[in-house]
C-alpha cells in the first residue's frame, strides 16, 4: 500500500470540512475531472460522489463510495474508474502542533491495477498522492 504524508497548516476540523464537501474533490484529487453529483449525507458510510476521471473528451464516468468515516480522523473510500479498476483510499488526520498531519494510504482493490507489481504501482501512487496532498493543502489553507 502506498503511503504519503504532509502537514497542512490548519486544524483537523478545517481539513475535514474540505474532505466532507464532495463537490471540492476535483480541486485536489489528481485525475478527477469533474463531479456530476454528490449523494445527500456525504461522507456518511455508503454515500457516493459521482465523478468523471480523465481528460476531456476521454472521460470515464463512475463513482467513489465511503467505506468508513470518523469525522476529523479518518475517511476510507472505494474509488472506481472502470475499466481501469478500483482503489481503496484512506485519509488519516492527526493534530500536529497548530496544523494537521494528513496521510493518504492507497492501493489497487480490483481490476487491472492489481496485476501491476506492488513496487511499480506504489511508485505511481506515491507520485500522484504527493500532488494530491499538495493540492489539498492549497484548498484547505486558502479557505477563509
Amino acid at each position: 500500500m502506498s503511503e504519503n504524508r504532509r502537514t497542512i497548516a490548519a486544524a483537523p476540523d478545517r481539513v475535514w470540512d474540505v474532505l466532507a464537501d464532495g463537490w471540492l474533490y476535483p480541486l485536489f484529487v489528481v485525475g478527477a475531472s469533474r463531479v456530476r453529483d454528490v449523494d445527500r449525507g456525504w461522507p456518511q458510510v455508503g454515500t457516493r460522489i459521482h465523478h468523471s476521471v480523465g481528460t476531456w473528451p476521454l472521460l470515464i464516468d463512475d463513482h467513489t463510495e465511503v467505506l468508513e468515516a470518523d469525522p476529523e480522523e479518518r475517511l476510507t473510500l472505494r474509488a472506481r474508474g472502470w475499466p481501469a479498476g478500483e482503489a481503496t483510499v484512506t485519509f488519516e488526520l492527526a493534530p500536529d502542533g497548530t496544523g494537521t498531519s494528513v496521510t493518504i494510504l492507497e492501493d489497487a482493490a480490483a481490476g487491472p491495477g492489481v496485476l501491476v507489481p506492488r513496487p511499480v504501482r506504489d511508485v505511481a501512487l506515491r507520485w500522484r498522492n504527493s500532488e494530491t496532498l499538495r493540492r489539498l493543502a492549497y484548498v484547505v489553507e486558502g479557505r477563509t
